[in-house]
């Protein structure tokens, strides 16, 4: 029996990203500040955001254009190290 290795990214992509934090006024604006280092041209228009059910996280969505599993590495890393994020999917 051979193992079936999970498909591979063909760069550059569409890549829709989820950062979850807590929830603050300025939350989504950070994750916009923090993905536009990485990935240029990101707008705010790009983002969806949704708040918990009782309010103490915020969930952004948005779609970058990725240009390798380098670029979204170093991507992940910066937002987790913010302190501020708890989850990027």
């Amino acid at each position: 029996m051979s193992e079936q290795k999970p498909p591979k990214i063909e760069f550059p992509c569409d890549y829709v990203i989820k950062v979850i934090g807590n929830a603050a006024p300025d939350f989504s604006e950070f994750v916009l500040d923090v993905v536009g280092q990485h990935a240029p041209g990101v707008r705010e228009a790009d983002l969806s955001v949704t708040g918990s059910s009782k309010g103490r996280f915020t969930s952004v969505q948005l779609k970058i254009v990725a240009t390798g599993e380098a670029q979204l590495q170093a991507l992940f890393e910066d937002l987790k190290a913010s302190g501020r994020v708890h989850m990027v999917l």
